[in-house]
């Protein structure tokens, strides 16, 4: 029973996530549409549950309603999961992603009210990447593969291949704030140029580690073949983004290829900081902890 409610309770977290990532796109189009004050009350929009749809309402509007619909998810996930986890660590998780997703409705809230100012509207497009990261770990921890019987492996080198995948995450996370920081006004590009080459040496350094110590651990592998690749891409939007940035900036409204650049940019953004997450929290399932393996004598290192 409990196998199986896990199951159903993986197969939701996973649904809340897809919702949570069309959430995040939703905001990056009001973002590069400028549709930030098209819709100037809250929580209603000009009153009404059902503004007419048109111009920058759409896109405002959508993004509210998607978010309400994330919320609803949210709720329903916390519970579910207080009801049939049996780990308090997970349920203590669900609890926190319910926090931080009624943090960012007040968030939103405040950025309307106050006109966009950067500071709010920067920690605004931050804490939906947490409350995402969340919601997917919450994906990973009731999932079949990290309740089954894996393999505990060494990993005696320094720093450690937990080490790195902690400081790659970290990194992301922090170059996403630049990011956002930039889109909101709050400073100029060269911080999130210089974050983006910093991330870019992380990264590789990660996945060259994870070739080198563990080629044969298929997970490890895959993890970091997804995160090598996603900011490969990343890196092409950024570049081709910036540019669609100062093509656009004397135009009277933002382009299509202006919207659709930087918003596939905030997306992908996104993937590669789950894509991070997901090959740390691998590292963990698998890796023992670097203490563990020189704690070990010469013949149980030997016999494992």
């Amino acid at each position: 029973m409990r196998e199986e409610g896990n199951r159903a309770l993986h197969r939701f977290a996973v649904i809340t996530a897809a919702c949570t990532f069309l959430l995040l796109i939703a905001g990056a189009l009001v973002t590069s549409n400028d549709a930030g004050l098209a819709v100037p009350d809250w929580p209603l929009s000009y009153g009404s549950l059902l503004p007419p749809m048109v111009g920058g309402i759409m896109y405002e509007h959508s993004h509210r309603m998607i978010a309400t619909l994330v919320g609803i998810l949210t709720i329903i996930l916390a519970v579910w999961t207080w009801r049939k986890e049996s780990r308090p660590w997970v349920r203590n998780l669900a609890w926190a992603a319910l926090g931080l997703v009624v943090a960012q409705g007040v968030l939103g809230g405040i950025t309307v009210k106050f006109f966009l100012p950067p500071p709010v509207s920067s920690a605004h497009a931050t804490l939906a990447e947490l409350f995402f990261i969340t919601i997917i770990g919450i994906a990973v921890f009731t999932s079949r593969w990290w309740l089954s019987d894996l393999p505990q492996l060494d990993d005696p080198r320094t720093p450690s291949l937990r080490t790195l995948t902690v400081w790659t995450s970290v990194l992301i996370l922090l170059q996403i704030v630049l990011g956002a920081a930039f889109r909101h006004n709050a400073f100029g590009i060269i911080p999130h140029i210089i974050g983006a080459i910093i991330v870019t040496a992380m990264v590789f350094w990660t996945v060259l580690a994870v070739s080198r110590r563990f080629r044969a651990v298929k997970d490890l592998r895959h993890a970091a073949r997804y995160l090598e690749i996603l900011l490969g891409l990343q890196l092409v939007l950024g570049g081709v983004a910036y540019w669609a940035v100062l093509a656009a900036r004397d135009a009277v409204q933002p382009t299509p290829v202006y919207v659709s650049l930087t918003v596939a940019h905030v997306a992908v953004g996104a993937l590669t900081f789950a894509s991070s997450v997901i090959l740390m929290l691998a590292c963990y399932r698998i890796l023992k902890p670097a203490h563990a393996a020189h704690l070990e004598s010469p013949t149980e290192r030997v016999a494992s």
